[in-house]
């Protein structure tokens, strides 16, 4: 039970940021996209400013035997440049342009503006059933 009241505390914070600072808003996310064009440079600023608490948080974890609310950290491998990867990450950047969300923001926006989220999460969620099913 306490693991699921972390994960709804922290994902709350999380969406109330994506929220909070107009990262939800695909506009913003495509005019950070558009080089060439009114490019807005507001999304470099956020992955700039992710990148001090993500440091601080490997150099704890380090320090950690085991992560407060379970047994273990689960943390992946790392893995290879291979075909699998690098497709999946097109597919995962040409949606993230044309739409302008990813799944974080996709999912804050259901409670901001519903019906596109609406579209866009049950795209994502069919995503994962076709990769659940085809590996």
């Amino acid at each position: 039970m306490i693991r699921f009241f972390i994960a709804l505390v922290a994902g709350s914070i999380f969406g109330a940021g994506l929220a909070y600072s107009g990262m939800s808003d695909p506009a913003r996310v495509q005019g950070f996209l558009d080089f060439f064009g009114n490019w807005d440079p507001t999304l470099a600023f956020v992955m700039g400013g992710a990148i001090i608490p993500m440091a601080i948080a490997w150099l704890v974890q380090r320090r950690i035997e085991k992560p407060f609310a379970d047994a273990h950290f689960s943390l992946p491998g790392t893995q290879k440049l291979d075909r699998k990867l690098a497709i999946g990450a097109v597919l995962f950047g040409a949606g993230w342009g044309i739409s302008g969300l990813c799944p974080g923001p996709g999912l804050a926006d259901l409670a901001i503006n519903p019906l596109p989220a609406l579209v866009f999460v049950a795209a994502m969620l069919a995503g994962m059933l076709a990769h659940r099913v085809t590996n």
